[in-house]
């Protein structure tokens, strides 16, 4: 049976790869803060920057330099704690390792991102008349995704939750 961290390396480099793919189309397609409708009244694809965090914070324009260190040092803080929890695993927790893919996979994701643009590009609008879910891409849809996965491994016990 493969190791928790080797089942772990291909969720995590799926993301990636998904992630970074569909924003490199995205910017091939649709000039800053354009839009495409996709379903009326519903979601757009669009391409807006993000040089804050989740949902919007810290974006600001102001050109301080602390946060994009901030940001940069928190992501990868967050891979390396990331990395060193997918080691201790047990083989049998499966359910956990996937999990803790995709949050590497997305914390990579926008790592890329504020690496290269000092920005992240978000481009899923989800809205219901003029009420507008932020923005956000496929590595915070992995994050958020795998943050569920790890509270629901936590809420049914380790020993339950492990399972795959």
């Amino acid at each position: 049976m493969a190791s928790p961290v080797h089942f772990t390396v291909w969720p995590a480099v799926v993301v990636v790869a998904l992630d970074q793919v569909s924003k490199w189309l995205l910017t091939r397609f649709l000039q800053p803060l354009e839009t495409f409708p996709v379903l009326s009244g519903f979601f757009n694809i669009v391409h807006v920057r993000n040089r804050g965090m989740a949902f919007g914070l810290l974006n600001r324009s102001d050109g301080v330099q602390w946060r994009m260190i901030l940001l940069i040092g928190a992501s990868l803080a967050a891979t390396i704690v990331l990395v060193w929890w997918l080691t201790r695993l047990k083989p049998s927790e499966r359910l956990m390792a996937f999990a803790l893919s995709l949050v590497l996979g997305g914390a990579v994701g926008n790592l890329v991102d504020r690496l290269a643009y000092g920005e992240v590009i978000d481009f899923l609008d989800f809205y219901i008349g003029s009420y507008h879910w932020p923005a956000f891409n496929v590595a915070d849809a992995a994050i958020t995704i795998g943050t569920i996965l790890i509270g629901f491994v936590f809420l049914r016990g380790s020993r339950r939750g492990a399972q795959f």
